[in-house]
């Protein structure tokens, strides 16, 4: 479900953001072009003034199910909250994720600057399948590579959750609304 305070229904808020992840997605994808690797959150130069300085605000949420485990993910919405990402925060809770939709498959790179919490990162393809999960370091600025260029969405949690929830590589990830795809992508809703 969709947390809002505006009164909005679920549906009307989802064509919403779809058009807003949209619009979001194609200037991440465009602001790659050229790259080698386009990556998830950009790499931005040191001192550069659009760094993210702080932690941003919860952002907001919607329940994924991996199999059978449960998450309640926070969706970035716009670049800046891409690249801010999990940056400055202290803690997660185990069933809490942030989840990251591109506008179309590419080659991911996440990195953990500035970044304390411990996380995983499972890169996941268009269909909503992952296809790789890798453990990331706090504070690390080497970016971690996807082996596959057909990532579009990227999911963040706890550092060991997948383990833990026996979720791996081929696990379908799924919305209230159906697959990631119908979900974010799908015009008719």
């Amino acid at each position: 479900m969709v947390a809002n305070g505006t009164g909005l229904t679920q549906s009307g808020v989802m064509r919403t953001w779809r058009v807003v992840f949209f619009a979001a997605a194609v200037a991440a994808v465009a602001a790659s072009c050229g790259r080698p690797e386009a990556a998830g959150p950009a790499p931005v130069p040191a001192g550069a003034a659009n760094e993210p300085r702080a932690a941003q605000p919860k952002l907001p949420t919607l329940k994924l199910w991996l199999g059978a485990a449960e998450l309640n993910a926070e969706v970035a919405l716009s670049a800046l909250q891409t690249q801010t990402g999990m940056m400055f925060r202290t803690n997660m809770a185990e069933n809490e994720a942030m989840l990251f939709v591109f506008g179309g498959p590419h080659r991911a790179a996440f990195w953990m600057k500035n970044t304390y919490v411990p996380l995983s990162a499972a890169y996941i393809d268009p269909e909503g399948v992952i296809l790789e999960i890798h453990d990331l370091e706090p504070l690390n600025t080497n970016a971690v590579s996807a082996a596959s260029s057909e990532v579009q969405y990227v999911l963040e949690t706890p550092r060991g959750w997948f383990s833990r929830h026996n979720v791996g590589v081929g696990t379908v990830v799924r919305t209230e609304r159906g697959s990631l795809r119908e979900t974010f992508f799908n015009p008719r809703r």
